[in-house]
């Protein structure tokens, strides 16, 4: 037998102190690289994007691949990737943490529709407004020191 998923999953992480450091000049570098992470993970990405302080990611996750150290992955190889390209002039990492939602199939769309238009969805909610509104449609129970 061999095995099958269907999990389609949100990622969002921040950089660290929220700092507005991810210029859309190079953004599209990154995300290309962040997708070439994922393809050698065996994952296979709808979409990317986000602003100059959050990235949001939305993918299935391969079977045999951790979330965590997924996450963990793409954090670390991007932090230094950025660095090494001197990608963004003031980019000083990124936040301890993430958030990881799932979704049923039939919201894929919206999802991929959602993150492209990142850029306008943020001309009348900030990421902390948006992030809350994701923790809360979700049900999950948050610390508010680590929303800051």
């Amino acid at each position: 037998m061999s095995t099958y998923t269907q999990i389609l999953y949100q990622i969002v992480f921040s950089t660290k102190h929220r700092e507005q450091t991810l210029d859309a000049n190079n953004r599209k570098e990154l995300y290309q690289y962040i997708w070439g992470i994922l393809k050698n993970k065996k994952c296979h990405l709808y979409q990317i994007g986000g602003i100059e302080d959050h990235v949001h990611i939305i993918i299935h996750l391969h079977p045999s691949v951790s979330l965590a150290n997924l996450v963990k992955d793409i954090k670390l190889a991007s932090s230094e990737f950025i660095k090494t390209n001197k990608l963004f002039k003031n980019f000083n990492g990124w936040q301890s943490g993430y958030g990881a939602f799932t979704y049923s199939i039939e919201a894929k769309e919206n999802l991929i529709n959602y993150v492209k238009n990142q850029e306008q969805h943020h001309k009348i909610k900030s990421f902390k407004d948006e992030y809350l509104e994701i923790l809360k449609e979700h049900g999950i129970d948050y610390d508010e020191k680590y929303l800051l």
